[in-house]
């Protein structure tokens, strides 16, 4: 296993590069080599957020590219809670390697319409309907809220297009609007 460790407004001290290369090395026991793993350390300079120490790594395997970030008050905290993280992506991608993928989990065949691959790659396995009513992007925040999902979407009633509102992970929201292309 390759490990590149970089700071993002920090200095990395050698004690916090041998403490992230300890706690990654235990990945290596469980990923196939070669596996190159960036690790990035950073510090938030916004000082309304407590958690600014952020620990961010990218893992890049033979299949897919598994990604994951954590921050605390502590450098070494979010890395532990980062390794943790990774640990359980890197277990399901090899649980998902071995197992044979599910056809028909009823026995009652695929749903009319919705494509079954045979490699194990990802299918839709269910549709939802619903209205799409004109709204400003605040009152689908609101609804948002109201369901309590993670997204929300709605034709805004000053384009007539359909948005998409999200809850980002900071806590506030985003808005996703179609371009003309």
């Amino acid at each position: 296993m390759r490990l590149q460790v970089k700071g993002k407004n920090v200095d990395v001290s050698p004690s916090i590069r041998t403490y992230a290369e300890e706690k990654l090395a235990k990945l290596s026991k469980q990923l196939a080599e070669p596996t190159e793993v960036e690790l990035e350390l950073a510090v938030e300079k916004n000082p309304s957020i407590s958690a600014n120490h952020v620990a961010e790594a990218t893992i890049r395997t033979k299949g897919p590219t598994l990604r994951a970030r954590e921050a605390s008050v502590d450098m070494k905290a979010s890395i532990d809670q980062l390794v943790d993280k990774l640990e359980r992506q890197v277990t399901r991608y090899r649980e998902k390697r071995h197992k044979e993928p599910r056809r028909h989990a009823r026995g009652n065949g695929p749903e009319p319409g919705i494509p079954v691959l045979g490699d194990g790659e990802p299918s839709i396995v269910k549709t939802k309907q619903f209205a799409v009513k004109p709204m400003t992007p605040e009152e689908a925040v609101l609804q948002l809220e109201l369901i309590g999902h993670d997204f929300f979407v709605f034709r805004n009633d000053e384009s007539g297009e359909p948005n998409v509102v999200y809850r980002r992970k900071a806590g506030d929201y985003g808005l996703i609007e179609p371009t003309g292309e």
